[in-house]
């Protein structure tokens, strides 16, 4: 698989893991990360709050073409809705 290059974080309750199960768990996260990590995922799970027009906008396509803007305008926030 061609992944790119992530810092992974993996905690495990069993000092005595071998090797090539580590290696195993982190290509399955790297699999599993690779499906999940996209623009459309991003702009479901994220709205953008606009201060100055006191707006939220959550709508899929206007998400999307404010993530592919280089800057937000000040006073644009972009937050989570968890």
């Amino acid at each position: 698989m061609n992944t790119r290059e992530r810092d992974l974080l993996v905690l495990v309750k069993d000092e005595f893991v071998s090797e090539q199960f580590m290696e195993q768990e982190l290509e399955q996260l790297n699999e599993m990360l690779f499906h999940y990590e996209t623009i459309d995922k991003f702009c479901m799970v994220h709205e953008m709050f606009d201060i100055d027009k006191y707006k939220t906008i959550d709508r899929l396509q206007l998400m999307k073409l404010l993530m592919r803007k280089k800057e937000l305008k000040p006073f644009q926030f972009i937050c989570n809705k968890n």
